[in-house]
């Protein structure tokens, strides 16, 4: 037995009482930061020359475990149209973009939004600093909106003692972007609100996802789901030994990006792009694609035909795609195409063009259609979240993020990710919702063939498949960048939203 004399009992004593309070101090000070911190504010704008005020609400949503533990704060911005009569029942618009590990400033201030950056009519920023504007394109006219940062994006974080992991992952994702939205719509209220989700690129999947699993878990059935820039079957788009399908799908897209720079030949260049395209579609859906599934087999004949058929509508020269046993990876495609002059292509939009150190490679070093916008994005979101919305934090703003990886990919290991099914499902349990899937011709990350291939082969009821439909945009997987496509976006998500509001409430389907 070990005995303290008087003076070593008080030093004892102090020195236990320091320590409870200082484990109450910081219990006190993880407690705080466990909150919900909220802004709001209110604003107008002016859309298609009708203002519209609306209300702000810019902050962290605590998500908790069911015993009441916070495991992270969500950060998220909300714009509502202010008109307290009708707000229970107007449209409400859940949005995110991909990555996975991007967060939602592109949709946020590209073309959903009431404030944009400030590009000019082919997508570059007009100016250093970086400016935003009013966005006469947003659809804050025809639906309030939500635009999450999943976890690790953004200003999103994880509390203490929570592993970040726990939220990186496919089924992850969508379970809590999932809870955010249910919580979001109860706490606000919005339970009577015809509800949309909106997804970009990787949003995608989380969307057609999301589209199931809040149906399932929930009991959330959604109005619509705007896909922009789709990918929903990864094997559509990555060039893996063997699989043949990316080279069939990318072709029409490679065809688009030589019409735009002018490297066809003169009777397909003085075509509508459209209508190149179509010859690339049918060109790739049927002698393409019957050459590439014979693999070896194919005859020497047959093959110097297709060489040639490839080389007329991807301008490229015969022989270096025999050499490529008539297959062209998009980064091996983005570096030929112009590499004469001495450009590479951009892989989000193949009209922004990038210069390398040298033209020798097989690839780009790195990717001009981000790099142009990347600076405008960021200054304008960290400039605005404070001076306008009056959010303060000292924590960077996530715009792109690797904090994610390594990504769960659950189920999928081992084979491609597909969550056509779960979006499919999803269409038929809840047979009113619509879905408006929108693509970019010069899109050289997410091909718009791949996006149709992918809805051709779900096998869609036939009572149904008219829930689906196709916009299509002259830029690149951003094509908001591109003013016109922007305008034409408008025009195009005002139609779909009120067609879907309208048949979610005149119903009339039987199966």
């Amino acid at each position: 037995m070990k005995f303290y004399t008087k003076m070593q009992l008080v030093m004892l004593a102090l020195a236990l009482l320091g320590s409870a309070g200082w484990t109450e101090e910081k219990n006190g000070a993880e407690e705080q930061k466990a909150v919900d911190e909220i802004i709001e504010t209110t604003h107008s704008v002016l859309i298609q020359g009708v203002t519209v005020s609306y209300r702000a609400r810019t902050g962290t949503m605590v998500m908790k475990k069911e015993d009441g533990s916070p495991r992270a704060k969500l950060f998220f911005i909300a714009y509502e149209k202010e008109d307290e009569s009708t707000q229970a029942k107007r449209p409400i618009t859940f949005a995110f973009n991909g990555g996975p590990g991007a967060s939602s400033v592109w949709l946020h201030l590209g073309v959903f939004g009431p404030k944009r950056v400030d590009l000019d009519e082919d997508g570059y920023p007009t100016s250093l600093p970086f400016d935003l504007v009013d966005n006469d394109c947003s659809i804050l006219d025809q639906t309030d909106l939500v635009f999450i940062d999943p976890i690790s994006t953004g200003y999103s974080r994880v509390v203490e003692e929570t592993n970040p992991s726990e939220f990186h992952g496919i089924r992850e994702d969508i379970e809590s972007v999932g809870e955010f939205i249910r919580l979001y719509t109860t706490r606000y209220q919005r339970w009577a609100s015809p509800k949309f989700l909106a997804g970009e690129s990787y949003g995608t999947t989380r969307a057609s996802g999301l589209s199931n699993y809040l149906l399932d878990r929930h009991g959330l059935y959604l109005d619509g789901i705007i896909l922009v820039s789709a990918i929903l079957d990864f094997q559509t788009i990555l060039f893996h030994a063997g699989n043949d399908l990316p080279h069939i799908l990318y072709l029409p897209s490679y065809t688009a990006s030589a019409w735009y720079h002018q490297r066809l030949e003169a009777d397909l260049q003085t075509k509508p792009l459209e209508e190149v395209v179509q010859e690339a579609r049918v060109f790739a859906l049927g002698e393409y694609a019957s050459a590439l599934l014979q693999g070896s087999r194919l005859p020497n004949a047959t093959r110097h035909t297709v060489a040639t058929r490839l080389a007329r509508l991807t301008g490229l020269d015969a022989e270096y795609i025999e050499r490529s046993q008539l297959r062209i990876e998009n980064s091996r495609f983005g570096k030929e195409l112009l590499r004469e002059a001495g450009r590479t292509l951009g892989r989000f939009d193949s009209r922004y063009k990038g210069i390398d150190r040298d033209d020798a490679g097989e690839g780009a070093e790195y990717d001009p259609s981000f790099n142009v916008v990347q600076g405008a994005y960021t200054a304008a979101f960290n400039a605005y979240v404070r001076a306008e919305l009056q959010y303060v934090t000292d924590l960077p703003y996530e715009i792109l993020t690797g904090r994610v990886h390594p990504w769960n990919w659950g189920n999928y290991i081992n084979r491609y990710v597909n969550v056509a099914e779960d979006l499919r499902q999803a269409m038929v349990k809840n047979p009113y919702m619509q879905i408006l899937v929108q693509c970019g011709y010069y899109d050289m990350a997410t091909p718009f063939l791949a996006a149709e291939h992918t809805f051709d082969h779900m096998l869609i009821h036939p009572t149904i498949q008219d829930h689906v439909r196709f916009e299509y945009y002259d830029a690149g997987h951003m094509m908001y960048l591109h003013k016109p496509s922007l305008r034409k976006m408008k025009a195009d998500l005002d139609r779909f939203l009120q067609q879907a509001v309208e048949t979610s409430q005149n119903p009339v389907l039987r199966y």
